[in-house]
C-alpha cells in the first residue's frame, strides 16, 4: 500500500476506485451510525470479526431488517473498510422485512487493523479504527474527496508525495475510542483553512454552522478547538498532527494515533 491514503466515493457507486494511490470507500458516514457501537456492536471488537466468533448481540444487530439494522451495516462497512487490508474481506447474510436475503460482503481498504480479522483489537486497533470512522463522517453525508494521514503505520505520508501535493490544505485532526467504556470521539480544526473546509461541506472538524452564529458537532465527535491548542505543532514533511491530547480539559495524557485530513 502506498504510504498515506486517499478517500474518494463516487456519488453513483459505493465500489472502492484505484488510481495513483489506494482509495478508500468515501467519508460520508453518518454520525448516527456512531452511536450503535455502544449499544449493540461492542462484541465485534471484544471477540474478533471473524463471522462464527461475533457476540449474539453484534450479528442481531447487523441482521436487523430495520433502520436500526441498516445503521448497524453502514457503521460495519465503513469499519471494516478502515480496519481490513484490500485483500482482506467480512462476508454475512441477512433477511429483510419482505424475506429476501442479501448477501454482504464488505472489503478492507485502510489495513489499519488487519489483526481484526482473526481476534479482538488490541488499544491501537481500538484508537485507530475509531479515528478513521470519526474522519469519514460528513454531516451533509455527501461523498467529498480527502486525504487521511498518521503518524501510525499504514497511513504515514512522505515529503514529496503527489498525495500531500494534490490535498495541500490540512483541515484538522480526529481521535478517540469508540470500544472504551465510556466512548469518546475528538476533533480539532486547522484554524487557517476553516473557509476551505466549509467550502468542501466538512463540518466535522470545524464545526457546521447555524442560525444565530452558533455552531453544532457532528453527533458524538467532540470538536475541542484549533489543533494548535490540542496537538502538537503539524509535521510539515508528511502534513500531520504527530500527536494531541487525549482527552481535553481532563488530562494532558497524548496519543499518536491520530489521523490527519487534508482537503485540495
Amino acid at each position: 500500500m502506498t504510504p498515506g491514503c486517499t478517500a474518494y466515493i463516487d456519488e453513483t457507486s459505493d465500489d472502492v476506485m484505484e488510481a495513483e494511490v489506494a482509495l478508500v470507500q468515501g467519508n460520508h458516514l453518518s454520525s448516527n451510525a456512531l452511536a450503535l457501537n455502544s449499544l449493540a456492536l461492542n462484541g465485534i471488537a471484544l471477540n474478533g470479526i471473524a463471522l462464527n466468533t461475533l457476540d449474539p448481540k453484534a450479528l442481531t444487530a447487523i441482521e436487523d431488517p430495520g433502520s436500526n439494522g441498516t445503521l448497524a451495516r453502514r457503521f460495519l462497512k465503513y469499519a471494516v473498510g478502515c480496519a481490513f487490508t484490500t485483500s482482506q474481506s467480512f462476508s454475512f447474510s441477512w433477511t429483510d422485512a419482505s424475506n429476501v436475503v442479501h448477501d454482504e460482503t464488505y472489503w478492507g481498504e485502510l489495513g489499519v487493523a488487519p489483526g481484526w480479522a482473526t481476534g479482538p483489537l488490541n488499544t491501537q486497533g481500538q484508537y485507530m479504527v475509531s479515528a478513521c470512522l470519526a474522519a469519514r463522517v460528513n454531516y451533509y453525508e455527501v461523498p467529498v474527496v480527502i486525504s487521511i494521514r498518521s503518524l501510525t503505520e499504514p497511513l504515514k505520508t512522505l515529503s514529496g508525495s503527489s498525495e500531500l501535493a494534490a490535498y495541500p490544505d490540512v483541515e484538522g485532526a480526529f481521535w478517540g475510542n469508540l470500544w472504551a467504556p465510556t466512548p469518546f470521539l475528538h476533533a480539532c480544526y486547522n484554524s487557517n483553512t476553516v473557509t476551505n473546509s466549509r467550502s468542501w461541506k466538512r463540518d466535522c472538524a470545524v464545526g457546521h454552522l447555524v442560525a444565530g452564529g452558533g455552531v453544532e458537532e457532528c453527533g458524538m465527535i467532540d470538536i475541542v478547538g484549533p489543533c494548535s491548542t490540542a496537538c502538537q505543532t503539524l509535521n510539515g514533511a508528511g502534513q500531520y498532527y504527530p500527536s494531541c491530547t487525549e482527552r481535553p480539559g481532563q488530562s494532558s495524557t497524548t496519543t499518536k494515533f491520530v489521523l490527519t485530513t487534508g482537503l485540495p
